[in-house]
């Protein structure tokens, strides 16, 4: 098949970790490398947000068309709305180009869901739509902080009812298709999101904080992923500590994320009430903040840490846990959306309220008295991850649902015509 991702905002060549640059680039860019190696060719379609950026990009053996809508500048996810009409004319003038027909069209994130659609209308091409993130559960959480306009619901509304598929990323998420958009269930596949064994792997412990410069004793509590407000870190810091003051047990945080390989309160703000919630609790000498960091080094992080906390408001699947359990270290996460679907209470490590250091607290000074407990589920999580949350895992599903919206049999009755007019064009030539 050849196949169209739309990632308007989320571009799968972005550094994760920044205030706009996390999951989805990652779900992105794995995804399109997965359904490359498999055969198939895939094109992703992300806004130009630097002027120096050539038009088409080279990924892997995957396209990355740098689309021209609105300046090409860096801004924030809730300013681009306005831009998505000139997004979709674009989109339409180049699938007309292409000498070889889209199949299917991907769309992540109701922006690019509502380019796509009008692609669909004007092209006939199915289309195919993860959400990554509903509006209205943004907002029933963040409420007047939400920047995005009340017209994300009637767009997620149509997208919902005229998409030939949804992906849900998670029970929960499924569930809110259901109660908040009236999905209907048959038109909802659910697909999680995963890791790259070669890039996520467990990495010796001692020779991991020794490369990292970590204390080699000391019990190490990791928070990874975009520093934003509703990622809870707050909570972690307040729960590093409760755990201090009502349980005796020192304890190292490290904060991995932010815009900037160094951390800068002027380049990732947060950073700046995040330093005064640490001297507040009372563990500003025991808090690090790292800066961003390359995915290639994340394994080091995963595996240096005695145990992995995220404790957001609302995750509609929640990557970093996965990759965390990935590298057998044990999960401390919020009982909420994908986080209560990847981490197996109990087994896997613990899901506790997402605002509540004192439970959090209550779990980490578990596990640091009980090393032998926490290597059980580092195990098991590693165990959880491998069977359940792969990359090759998530493309053979999705390559199944676009083999069913784009009818398969026709696809393939067009690439075996093709296969033949190549053979005899050929045998003429011989």
């Amino acid at each position: 098949m050849k196949i169209a991702i739309i990632s308007e905002h989320a571009s799968p060549l972005a550094v994760a970790g920044g205030v706009d640059s996390g999951g989805q680039n990652i779900y992105v860019a794995n995804v399109a490398r997965q359904l490359q190696r498999s055969g198939h060719q895939v094109d992703v379609f992300t806004r130009r947000d630097r002027a120096l950026l050539p038009a088409i990009s080279n990924m892997d053996g995957v396209r990355v068309i740098h689309v021209p809508a609105g300046p090409p500048l860096q801004l924030p996810k809730e300013q681009l709305l306005p831009y998505m009409g000139a997004f979709a004319d674009f989109l339409i003038g180049f699938f007309r180009r292409e000498r070889t027909p889209y199949h299917v069209i991907h769309a992540n994130f109701f922006m690019s869901g509502l380019a796509g659609l009008k692609v669909k209308r004007a092209l006939g091409i199915p289309l195919v739509m993860t959400f990554h993130a509903l509006g209205r559960v943004r907002r029933l959480h963040q409420g007047s902080d939400d920047g995005f306009p009340d017209e994300r619901f009637a767009i997620e509304d149509e997208l919902v009812r005229h998409s030939d598929a949804v992906i849900a990323e998670c029970p929960q998420d499924e569930a809110d298709l259901i109660e908040l958009y009236h999905a209907d269930p048959e038109r909802i596949d659910v697909v999680p999101c995963g890791f790259d064994a070669e890039e996520i792997h467990p990495v010796n412990r001692d020779e991991a904080r020794k490369a990292l410069g970590w204390p080699r004793k000391a019990f190490v509590v990791l928070q990874l992923g975009r520093i934003v407000q509703r990622k809870g870190i707050d909570n972690v810091i307040r729960g590093v500590g409760v755990m201090h003051e009502r349980h005796g047990v020192d304890a190292r945080l490290y904060v991995v994320g932010g815009n900037s390989d160094t951390p800068n309160e002027i380049a990732t703000p947060e950073i700046a009430r995040l330093r005064g919630i640490a001297c507040e609790a009372g563990v500003e000498q025991a808090t690090t903040f790292v800066g961003r960091r390359g995915r290639e080094h994340l394994r080091e992080f995963y595996s240096a840490a005695n145990v992995f906390v995220t404790t957001p408001w609302y995750e509609p699947f929640g990557i970093t846990p996965v990759e965390a359990m990935a590298c057998g270290t044990p999960v401390i996460g919020a009982d909420v959306g994908g986080i209560r679907f990847s981490v197996k209470h109990g087994e896997t490590g613990w899901l506790v309220p997402p605002r509540d250091p004192a439970a959090l607290a209550m779990r980490l000074a578990a596990l640091q008295r009980d090393p032998a407990l926490a290597r059980r589920m580092g195990e098991a999580g590693l165990a959880r991850a491998q069977a359940h949350f792969t990359w090759s895992g998530v493309a053979e599903s999705l390559k199944a649902i676009y083999g069913r919206v784009a009818d398969v049999n026709t696809v393939q009755a067009s690439s075996n015509t093709a296969d033949a007019l190549r053979s005899a064009a050929g045998g003429a030539a011989g």
